[in-house]
């Protein structure tokens, strides 16, 4: 049966790992699915997963364990999963997700199948996973007796269980050396994203190069504050120190999925691309008509974003009465 790592936030299941269960779910084969999660507040997110199909959901408790360690995390899935006679460890495709699973490969000495966006059981088992930035996608033979995945990002739909899960919650004690606990978070430095995370957020409006500056800015934090959404930007820009990496959309930085995502002044990389994938429509503005990104544009304006991003903002006002 499948074990599936999930992340939560205040007591809420992240969307990520409901999309790790959808496939886990489909991976199954009949069998029923258990879960772990770790951390603070993990009894309230188990609470509610038998509605996603799980059957029993392991609260892992330790004093080493109220922050994130990943070694740790690994450390536990590893015993859970010879425990519950696991045949597949599943995580989503998160930065979390993939650093535990690697360490959990480096563990068991098994391979890892990472951003699967489909998979189908067998000796091997089969599996449909993104590469390249996004550019292709593979279909590989995943060997190992117990099978090692993570789920690309918003490529699997969190859609809920056709039959629920008992949804039985136990608590869950793995045994843990302080070599596991060596690296681990002691201390979290939130960011002022006006109160919209970029993950979340609905609308996105991101800056590359073209903005010419930090201050360059300013036009696109105005409009993202009107239309309540978040602002990204390439990695071009956190290389010039003008945004913070944590504001990044792409392959390594945050994978995306809004309702519209308005890039400005980007070039449309594949890196870039691969993060903004999951919007349902992307809006660019670039003075380049021959710019990478207007291949992938389902809306194109061709034009300085100094002048079309005021422009747009001013539009937003005027129907809104301001």
């Amino acid at each position: 049966m499948p074990l599936v790592l999930i992340e939560h936030s205040g007591g809420q299941v992240d969307e990520l790992s409901q999309q790790a269960l959808a496939l886990a779910r489909g991976f199954a084969t009949g069998e029923p699915v258990n879960a772990l999660l770790v951390g603070p507040e993990a009894q309230d997110a188990a609470a509610a997963l038998g509605a996603q199909g799980v059957a029993t959901a392991y609260v892992a408790e330790h004093d080493g364990l109220d922050s994130y360690a990943p070694l740790a995390w690994a450390r536990s899935l590893a015993e859970l999963a010879e425990r519950t006679s696991a045949s597949s460890v599943i995580a989503a495709g998160s930065e979390r997700g993939n650093e535990v699973l690697g360490h959990l490969g480096a563990i068991t000495g098994l391979p890892l199948a990472a951003n699967c966006i489909a998979a189908e059981p067998g000796e091997p088992a089969t599996v449909t996973r993104v590469r390249w930035g996004g550019s292709l996608l593979e279909e590989a033979r995943l060997h190992g007796a117990v099978k090692l995945l993570t789920v690309q990002p918003h490529a699997v739909e969190a859609t809920p269980a056709d039959q629920p899960g008992a949804g039985a919650v136990e608590s869950f004690a793995p045994s843990l050396g302080e070599a596991d606990l060596a690296i681990r978070v002691l201390e979290r430095q939130a960011t002022d994203t006006g109160g919209v995370s970029l993950s979340d957020a609905k609308v996105v409006i991101s800056g590359g190069r073209g903005t010419g500056s930090a201050e360059g800015f300013a036009p696109i934090e105005e409009l993202a504050t009107l239309l309540s959404g978040a602002v990204g930007c390439s990695r071009a820009v956190t290389i010039a120190g003008w945004r913070p990496h944590t504001d990044q959309v792409g392959q390594t930085g945050t994978k995306i999925a809004p309702d519209i995502y308005i890039a400005c002044g980007i070039s449309g990389a594949t890196q870039h691309m691969a993060g903004c994938k999951g919007a349902k429509r992307i809006l660019a503005i670039n003075s380049d008509p021959e710019a990478s990104i207007m291949q992938n544009a389902d809306y194109a304006v061709i034009g300085d974003l100094h002048e079309v991003v005021p422009a747009i903002a001013a539009e937003v006002r005027k129907a809104r009465g301001a």
